[in-house]
């Protein structure tokens, strides 16, 4: 008879209990305390270019739009009418609305800043006062045309900081990159059935790349050596000799973005943006990652790949060559993140260890210790 599993005697540091990758109430925790305190990254500001332009996303279980009223100024509000509570635009859509938000149920009407404009056949004497019945306001600000929604208007905590505090040093950093000016020239859909923090855990190593990224670790050798343990990611990864960019080549015919530093033209950069934001930047184009939390094993990934628009207006523009070396590396990471999803669940499974080349993976145990409280 096999005896009980003792305890692991080692000096790794141990990762946040299986409770936080699979249980619902764990989940639950992170919705209350991260997902509606934090600036969650929403989409690209492109998306609601001209008045009436509108985009509804999910947030952790809360259905939120936002719009570009008709002084240019953008706006979010929940998806919920002050009448009786229908959604006003169907759940994760975008489109242009005609100058007005028009309740589906019993048409109440409300101004692109949210503002209500009539209810119809109700007037003050029948209680209904339009200055005390707005839609439900959520902030929304941006930083290089990125949009970031937060919920905490609503919450009985605030948020815990300004959008440009929560970027700390981010566009500092990355003040070179023209990512205000860039377009989106293709973007991707995945179902990942692993926890969000897997995800951001997997993408802030490269312990695991020489096994998961063949593809990759022949554009960038350095990903494979030591396990990435002395990835220098401030000055940049660099890549293999001839090449500069994430293709299959390591090169493309786009021209680079102007006003680069030497390194930023011949090496990958990347950042990682709390909870909910993951970007990679190489000379030519810049790949954005949305994560959208459905569950403890569930999230939904939008993944755009960005590019100045001289490029984009070009007849020979073909996003392909980062498209598809991209497409590759995501479905490879997402695979391993769904196998370690899966582990996870495990009656023998209590937590795992983050060894030492793992000290960004470390970081979300800090971070989600610090926002829970533990």
């Amino acid at each position: 008879m096999s005896s009980p599993s003792r305890p692991v005697k080692t000096s790794l540091e141990q990762t946040l209990p299986r409770a936080s990758y699979v249980d619902e109430s764990e989940f639950a925790r992170e919705r209350e305390r991260i997902f509606v305190r934090e600036w969650f990254f929403a989409c690209r500001e492109e998306r609601v270019t001209n008045p009436g332009d509108y985009v509804a996303i999910d947030v952790a279980g809360e259905s939120v739009f936002i719009t570009r009223a008709k002084d240019g100024m953008l706006h979010a509000h929940f998806n919920v009418c002050r009448h009786r509570g229908s959604r006003l635009v169907a759940e994760e859509s975008s489109g242009s609305l005609p100058g007005a938000i028009r309740c589906p149920y019993h048409s109440w009407t409300y101004e692109l800043d949210g503002r209500l404009r009539t209810a119809p056949f109700l007037t003050e004497e029948d209680g209904v006062l339009k200055d005390e019945l707005p839609l439900h306001a959520v902030d929304v600000d941006t930083w290089g045309g990125f949009v970031f929604v937060n919920l905490s208007l609503h919450s009985p905590q605030p948020a815990r900081a300004s959008l440009a505090d929560q970027l700390d040093g981010v566009p500092a950093r990355l003040q070179r990159y023209p990512l205000a000016q860039l377009r989106t020239g293709k973007t991707l859909h995945y179902d990942v059935a692993a926890n969000w923090k897997v995800i951001l855990e997997n993408y802030n190593e490269c312990y695991h790349c020489a096994g998961v990224h063949p593809e990759l670790c022949a554009v960038v050798p350095a990903f494979r050596v030591k396990g990435g343990a002395d990835l220098d990611w401030e000055r940049g990864i660099p890549h293999r000799e001839g090449a500069n960019t994430f293709t299959f080549s390591g090169t493309t015919s786009r021209a680079q973005f102007a006003g680069l530093d030497e390194d930023e033209r011949s090496r990958h950069k990347g950042e990682l943006i709390y909870p909910n934001c993951m970007l990679s930047l190489s000379a030519d184009h810049v790949v954005a990652f949305a994560l959208f939390p459905r569950g403890p094993a569930r999230t939904t990934i939008v993944c755009d790949f960005l590019f100045h628009p001289d490029e984009i207006a070009k007849s020979t523009f073909d996003p392909s060559d980062a498209g598809d070396f991209w497409d590759l590396t995501n479905r490879q990471d997402w695979a391993i993140c769904e196998s370690v999803q899966r582990g996870m669940t495990s009656r023998v499974w209590e937590h795992g260890f983050y060894a030492p080349m793992e000290s960004w993976s470390l970081d979300m145990r800090r971070y989600i210790n610090d926002r829970l409280g533990e």
